[in-house]
């Protein structure tokens, strides 16, 4: 069984570095059944490839065959795929092999882990119960995917193709580690035969390796179901994942706690008025993400955007407000979060909805971090203070999801402005808004990211302060409007 991994960054040598394997020699280790063997078929500035070779010692897994005595047909010890396809033996070999790559890390180069590279990695031979479902698993990760069927026996077309594929990842700007990570993870999903015994210690491995993006595949139930088999570890597995996921999204659209109302002493807090025998006082402070909201709703229906995106929609709060518009055909909300997507479908009385009315509204999973061909073809997309709720090492991969891939016409992006921060008195200097963000932005530096990207996309942007202003630390959010030329 093969793997291989190439890349045309510069210099392409620097894979050698962050594999901790030189270019200029074969190394191998040991793994169960076998060996591995990595060499580089080709190394040099401008391409460097790297390949992995499992050389299983078939006599091995025979005198340590696993399964009970009869089972199976009756030379399945000695007849079987397991020396030649890609299998938990080569997941195994990518940790022995890439330990110091997969864990991120460089003695020489600390900094290279976290590179974004041109990365291209080929299977030479993967079962798989057809081409989509490799699709299926590897698309969402923003891989673009090509798979070349091998006929069952090329001597007798008429037989048609085998269950084995030879499969084609690439990646226009991705960390090696993570490649490595979701190879180790999906292959033996794919395979779904392990060689190894499976109890909480590989439910722990899969948490472990799949942290930063199991929770946001549309098929986690589906990859941890089959690597890990028993619904013993799935259960508990799939709850903890859930939970990490809810934690990292459930506030993405909701008020913060500590923004919850305009500080009082802001003399242009929004008001409005009480009316019949209400008996609320005639003056009331507008929570803040009620604001943006309807900001954001009123700019939608300023430019007449017909197909819209809500990106982070949470419990649908904004969807709502687009639903009233009656310029728009049809909008598409998405959100990491599967159980806010049911609260969304709960508080939108989506099952009550007249038909033409639900024919305007989707509501599905998917991450923005990865490549979604669902997101393309609409005129205006809305990214509610979500950004910050990213690593800022990710927003590249955020960038060429939305404007690189979808690239619609208009995007609405608020965040928090850093500098407002001093005028809550629950906050601590430099202590952010929310537990769960990753970074909070100056109005400055805010306005350098959202002119970098524009430039980068062919779009124009401005930046505008959102909510009431002060003088000296400016508005509590900002908005960027950009706008795709030509």
């Amino acid at each position: 069984m093969l793997l291989t991994i190439s890349t045309t960054h510069q210099p392409a040598t620097d894979l050698g570095y962050l594999l901790h394997k030189n270019p200029a020699r074969l190394q191998s280790v040991d793994i169960a059944y076998g060996q591995a063997h990595v060499f580089y078929p080709e190394a040099s500035a401008t391409r460097c490839t790297v390949a992995l070779l499992l050389d299983i010692d078939t006599v091995a897994l025979v005198r340590n065959h696993r399964g009970p005595a009869g089972e199976g047909f009756a030379l399945e010890q000695y007849v079987n795929d397991r020396p030649y396809v890609a299998s938990s033996f080569l997941s195994t070999a990518l940790v022995k092999a890439f330990n110091t790559a997969m864990n991120g890390t460089c003695k020489d180069r600390p900094d290279l882990p976290e590179a974004l590279l041109p990365l291209e990695a080929t299977v030479a031979a993967l079962p798989a119960a057809s081409a989509e479902q490799l699709h299926r698993l590897f698309a969402p990760l923003g891989y673009e995917v090509e798979t070349d069927a091998h006929p069952l026996d090329p001597t007798v077309p008429a037989w048609g193709d085998s269950r084995y594929y030879t499969l084609r990842l690439r990646h226009a700007a991705r960390r090696l580690r993570d490649l490595l990570t979701h190879l180790y993870v999906l292959i033996p999903v794919l395979d779904n035969d392990k060689h190894y015994w499976i109890g909480p210690a590989e439910a722990e491995k899969l948490l472990h390796r799949g942290a930063e993006w199991l929770p946001q595949h549309p098929d986690r139930e589906f990859i941890t179901r089959r690597y890990l088999r028993f619904a013993e570890y799935v259960n508990p597995t799939l709850k903890r994942l859930l939970s990490a996921d809810e934690a990292a999204t459930d506030d993405v659209l909701e008020v913060e706690p500590q923004v919850a109302e305009i500080a009082t002493d802001e003399t242009t807090a929004l008001t409005h008025a009480a009316s019949g025998n209400n008996a609320e006082p005639a003056a009331e402070k507008q929570k803040l993400h009620d604001l943006r909201l309807a900001r954001i709703a009123e700019e939608i229906r300023r430019v007449g955007a017909k197909r819209v995106l809500d990106l982070g929609c949470g419990e649908g709060k904004l969807v709502r407000r687009l639903l009233q518009q009656p310029q728009i055909e049809h909008i598409l909300g998405m959100d990491v979060s599967y159980q806010e997507l049911l609260r969304a479908q709960e508080r939108l009385h989506l099952a009550e909805m007249p038909p033409r009315q639900r024919e305007r509204l989707s509501l599905v999973q998917g991450s923005l971090l990865y490549h979604d061909p669902r997101l393309a073809g609409f005129d205006a997309a809305a990214v509610v203070e979500v950004i910050e709720h990213l690593d800022e090492g990710r927003l590249a991969a955020f960038e060429q999801v939305l404007f690189a891939r979808a690239r619609p016409g208009v995007v609405f992006l608020t965040t928090p402005n850093a500098t407002y921060n001093q005028k809550f008195e629950k906050l601590s200097a430099g202590q952010f808004r929310h537990s769960d963000h990753r970074f909070e932005w100056t109005e400055a530096q805010f306005s350098t990211w959202a002119a970098e990207v524009a430039a980068r996309h062919g779009y124009q942007v401005r930046v505008e302060p959102l909510g009431p202003h002060d003088a000296q630390v400016g508005a509590p959010s900002q908005l960027a409007v950009f706008e795709r030329i030509g």
